[in-house]
């Protein structure tokens, strides 16, 4: 790991290596007018300062950085925000700050205002300067080297929406169960045990509940907010179960249909981020995915048009899952060691809103609020909103719209088309509706 940047940086990264909480986003779904971009090279002079800032990681001279919020170049905002990110000592992080207010003419708060004004730069779809893929791989690389191969042009990675999620990437090789320094360590293989040794966890809590082949497992959501990333087996088929946070998302891919001569990949976190959505990789071939969406996006993997099929998850509570199946088996309260897990690893770090960047949202539904999507087999996006569409069908009321209707099972809500079960798994709104941007919205109010 490169130790360019100061030793200080890692207060910003707790034990288990979950994100710290941080200020949310001050960005609403109403932005100004996007300031003008122009096109074609950097004018001499600001190449200049931008390449003797950079040379100068991670202590550029604040001149330098002034130099490019005077620019009048709103490209520059990328790179003085990504590098804003990194500014820990407060002169730097003041200096980027001011020439981030100058270039986008918008009021930034101190160390969250990179977020702000990354919010702004995604919802103004704003062109990056000329490199800037280079750029940004120099500034994070300095933090962490093994980040390399997610900068590449070849890649359909949009590197604007890359941003850091507060740790460092797991690179551990696949069923090596050692502490990585830093990362959200993977769970390969984790231990289980039948419904009764899973007395630990209390009946009303959420679990992520899998069904492959006959045999059921739960995920306790408190063990998945410590991992954030499950491969395993069960029925006969092997899997990822990765788990976004940010995203209130769990989606399981089948990892064992690859074609030849691929394997089946090892899932884990980069420690980086999309729009507040989590970028996994699989650690055998170094191929990044999109979590949401199970799309390759760089590496072997992306060449080859590899894209995970999707199964269903889940979300419902643990006494409900174990009453509906009593066979079931479930993640061991030792699964990572004696010590166990709390009950409530994050303390609430998301309650106020999304603490990364995630640009517009779909004012249809609250960010935060929890819906159900799918995309049906003629490839359309539907959300349902939990709460409504779960009081629905208790009610004895049918939820359906474009040829999809829901059910509960197991206490939580599954998806059909045509009679037959299809994908399905929970998530904020905001990370649905920014992913599946032209998704249906079931309403309440619907027939």
């Amino acid at each position: 790991m490169s130790r360019l940047w100061p030793i200080a940086l890692l207060v910003f990264v707790s034990a288990c290596g979950s994100p710290q909480p941080a200020a949310p986003s001050t960005a609403t779904s109403g932005f100004p007018p996007a300031p003008a971009a122009p096109e074609g090279a950097l004018d001499a002079g600001t190449r200049q300062a931008l390449d003797r800032a950079w040379d100068a990681l991670p202590e550029p001279d604040p001149a330098d950085i002034a130099a490019l919020g005077r620019s009048g170049d709103i490209r520059l905002a990328w790179l003085l925000s990504d590098l804003m990110r990194f500014s820990f000592a407060d002169q730097q992080a003041e200096s980027t700050r001011l020439a981030l207010e100058e270039l986008t003419g918008i009021d930034l708060p101190p160390v969250t205002g990179w977020v702000t004004a990354a919010d702004h730069l995604i919802a103004w779809d704003t062109p990056a300067p000329p490199g800037y893929v280079s750029y940004k791989e120099r500034l994070y690389t300095a933090l962490d080297e093994r980040w390399a191969p997610l900068f590449t042009e070849d890649s359909d990675i949009d590197h604007r929406l890359v941003s850091w999620g507060g740790v460092y990437i797991d690179d551990r090789p696949p069923g090596d169960a050692s502490r990585c320094l830093g990362c959200i360590p993977a769970l390969d293989d984790p231990s289980v045990t039948d419904a009764s040794g899973g007395d630990w966890y209390p009946d009303d809590r959420y679990v992520f509940g899998v069904e492959i082949g006959g045999e059921a497992r739960a995920y306790p959501r408190n063990i998945m907010e410590v991992h954030e990333m499950v491969n395993d087996s069960l029925g006969g088929r092997r899997f990822a179960l990765p788990y976004c946070t940010l995203c209130g998302s769990a989606v399981l891919y089948f990892t064992d249909d690859l074609p030849q001569p691929f394997g089946g990949p090892t899932l884990r976190t980069t420690g980086l981020l999309s729009r507040s959505n989590k970028i996994m990789y699989d650690v055998v071939t170094s191929s990044a995915f999109d979590t949401f969406t199970g799309r390759t996006v760089s590496g072997p993997l992306w060449e080859a048009g590899i894209e995970l099929t999707r199964g269903t998850v889940i979300t419902t509570t643990w006494g409900e899952w174990k009453a509906a199946h009593p066979d079931t088996t479930v993640v061991a309260f030792d699964a990572a060691g004696p010590r166990g897990y709390s009950l409530d690893p994050l303390g609430g770090r998301d309650d106020a809103g999304p603490i990364f960047p995630i640009g517009d949202r779909d004012p249809r539904l609250p960010v935060h609020e929890q819906v159900i999507g799918v995309v049906d087999p003629e490839g359309t996006a539907i959300a349902f909103p939990v709460g409504p569409a779960t009081a629905r069908l208790r009610a004895g009321g049918v939820v359906g719209l474009g040829g999809v209707e829901l059910r509960i099972e197991a206490g939580g809500l599954v998806a059909e088309y045509g009679g037959s079960a299809i994908p399905s798994s929970q998530s904020f709104w905001f990370a649905w509706s920014q992913f599946h941007s032209e998704t249906l919205l079931w309403a309440p109010s619907a027939p």
